[in-house]
Formats: C-alpha cells, sequence, structure tokens
C-alpha cells in the first residue's frame, strides 16, 4: 500500500512538472524572443516542448482522458485512499492541477494554449545551430573559374 501511495505521489510530481514545462516553456520562449536568448530556439527543446502540448491537444480534442491522471487515480485506490490526500507533495501538486470545470472548458483551454505554442514555433522557428542560421560557419563561394 505503501508503494502504491508514493508512485500516486511521483505520477501528480512528474504531472506538474510536464504542466510546469508546458506553461512556463511557452513564456521562455515568448520572454526569449524579446530578449534575443539564444537557447530558446534550440530545436530539440522547440520539437519536445510542440510534441508535449500537441498530446495534450490531441487527449482533449479526442475526448482521451490523460493517462498520468488515470494510473494515479488507480494507485491511490490500490494505497486504500479514497480522496487525493496523502503527503505534502502531493497534495498540494495535486490542488495546483485540477480544478473543477466541464470537460469542453479544459479542451479549449488546451487547444487555445497549444495554437499559442504554435504561433511561437511558426513565428520564432527552431535553429539547427547558431552558425548555420546566421551564416557563421558557411563554407565561402569557390572562385570564379
Amino acid at each position: 500500500m505503501l508503494q502504491a501511495r508514493i508512485l500516486a505521489d511521483l505520477i501528480v510530481i512528474f504531472h506538474a512538472a510536464y504542466v510546469a514545462f508546458v506553461v512556463f516553456g511557452l513564456l521562455a520562449i515568448l520572454a526569449g524572443i524579446v530578449f534575443r536568448w539564444g537557447w530558446v530556439r534550440n530545436i530539440w527543446f522547440r520539437v519536445i516542448h510542440l510534441t508535449m502540448i500537441v498530446i495534450v491537444v490531441g487527449e482533449a480534442l479526442a475526448g482521451v482522458p490523460c493517462p498520468l491522471t488515470i494510473w494515479e487515480k488507480q494507485f491511490r485506490i490500490q494505497a486504500g485512499q479514497t480522496g487525493y490526500i496523502g503527503d505534502f507533495l502531493g497534495y498540494w501538486a495535486h490542488r495546483l492541477l485540477f480544478y473543477n470545470a466541464d470537460p469542453w472548458v479544459f479542451t479549449l483551454i488546451y487547444t487555445v494554449f497549444g495554437l499559442a505554442v504554435l504561433a511561437a514555433f511558426v513565428l520564432a522557428p527552431p535553429r539547427l545551430s547558431r552558425g548555420k542560421v546566421s551564416g557563421e560557419g558557411a563554407r565561402p563561394p569557390a572562385p570564379a573559374a
């Protein structure tokens, strides 16, 4: 039972980290555009960020519940818990993540946020490397024969 409770709390913490990466990632990208931070155009960061929100939006549009939520609830039941009570971290991570609203509200929020991420991806596209985009490191033109 203790193992199930610990697993449920770990899932909540991972879930919170997932949400934080998506939300704060977009804020960092937008700030990076304004302040010209090169790291926000890293291709891996941007593709992972976009993929993560696409998964959330896809689940919401398809009406598929989040697997993390399902697993957490299953572990809570296995641990003999009826609600979302638990240790401090698990309790507060859960309180920050979940709100009571109709499912369409969340689908709308996820979709709008996903479109914002996609817009940032298009308006400030990621770069493979700094040198290739700016022309640094490119071969000099061949001399005319």
